[in-house]
């Protein structure tokens, strides 16, 4: 009888381990399988200020063609600030929507009208005729000048602090007095440094000229040629200096464009000729340019000072910019004297001949 109580109390004590470790059998299966116990293959959130990684992924192949090499250079085009330009205002460089003035104008018929008050203001007129200034520190602002005069504003030896700025400057063609032609759209006569910025210039032959001034932010372009009253066509610039300057000339971002067949008058977009004196101190920074004879004369043999860089080289009418090449008078041993960061529209380096 012991015996018996004995050996059931044994199998209930086996009966009792064995539903114990089945038990814990099926709850270590239910924590493996159940999708709510797993963990997350989503990262959780990050605790705030800290970044979380992106995941990493293999690129794929670039739909980017490698540069290729411009014709005959055996090297691949510049990269990065050097990649090429389609257009003056594709690339940042001033055109009709970004100059002229910026108001309603008002119609004024003044002819060839003379200023003599120092520090008058010119806003918001639409002129017909042109400025002859003999006074200092006046602007001109928010305008329009249409002129059939030697040219658009001309400030007077003696005087000074003119300012041209957000105006469109034009002229009527065949109506100038040298046969037909209108030779100037600003030009500084006088002794010290003018501002010409953000002005709309055509027509004109010659249409920023001066020694001394900043000149910037301007959109110079649709040139017109003209003979003079000996039958010569006339030198066409963009801009024009003619040397012997005692100030600095500063032309700063700017699109200066002279289409002008070369036979009939082009020299330059941005021509700095000795003249009247050695050309020294000038800064030509950050300018579009395209055509002429060459794009830029660059002061010939004895200029000194002249600062080109940063500068596109259009080939918008000729492969090399200008008809014969992107420069030329280029004074390389001339004393402060820099040429850097040139290039063609296309990409590619330009250096002087040496």
């Amino acid at each position: 009888m012991l015996r018996n109580r004995r050996r059931l109390v044994a199998w209930l004590l086996a009966g009792v381990v064995l539903a114990v470790v089945l038990t814990l059998y099926d709850a270590d299966r239910t924590g493996v399988s159940d999708p709510k116990a797993a963990p997350s293959a989503t990262p959780s959130a990050a605790p705030p200020g800290t970044a979380t990684p992106a995941p990493t992924t293999t690129p794929s192949p670039s739909a980017t063609p490698s540069p290729t090499a411009p014709p005959g250079t055996g090297e691949p085009s510049p990269s990065g600030s050097a990649t090429a330009c389609t257009s003056p205002g594709a690339c940042g460089y001033p055109d009709a929507k970004s100059t002229g003035p910026r108001i309603a104008l008002e119609r004024h018929d003044t002819g060839n009208m003379s200023i003599k008050k120092d520090g008058t203001v010119i806003k918001g007129w639409d002129i017909r005729g042109s400025l002859d200034v003999y006074a200092n520190d006046v602007t001109i602002i928010d305008s329009r000048i249409t002129s059939t005069n030697w040219w658009g504003v001309n400030l007077r030896p003696g005087f000074s602090g003119l300012k041209v700025l957000h105006t469109t400057i034009t002229a009527v063609p065949g109506k100038g007095p040298d046969n037909g032609g209108v030779n100037y759209a600003v030009s500084n006569m006088g002794g010290s440094s003018i501002e010409v910025g953000w002005c709309d210039i055509s027509v004109f032959g010659n249409a920023l000229s001066m020694g001394q001034g900043d000149l910037h932010d301007n959109y110079v372009h649709d040139l017109v040629a003209f003979r003079n009253q000996g039958g010569e066509w006339q030198h066409i610039d963009a801009v024009i200096s003619g040397g012997g300057n005692k100030g600095r000339l500063t032309i700063r971002h700017n699109t200066l464009l002279n289409s002008t067949p070369v036979d009939k008058g082009a020299t330059a977009a941005i021509g700095l000729f000795a003249d009247t004196g050695v050309v020294s101190s000038v800064v030509v920074e950050d300018n579009w340019l395209a055509g002429g004879a060459y794009a830029l004369y660059g002061g010939g043999p004895g200029a000194t000072g002249i600062q080109v860089t940063g500068n596109v080289f259009s080939t918008q009418y000729h492969p090399a910019a200008g008809a014969y090449g992107p420069v030329t008078a280029w004074n390389a041993g001339g004393a402060g004297n820099v040429w850097k960061d040139n290039r063609m529209s296309d990409g590619r380096p330009v250096e002087p001949a040496s």
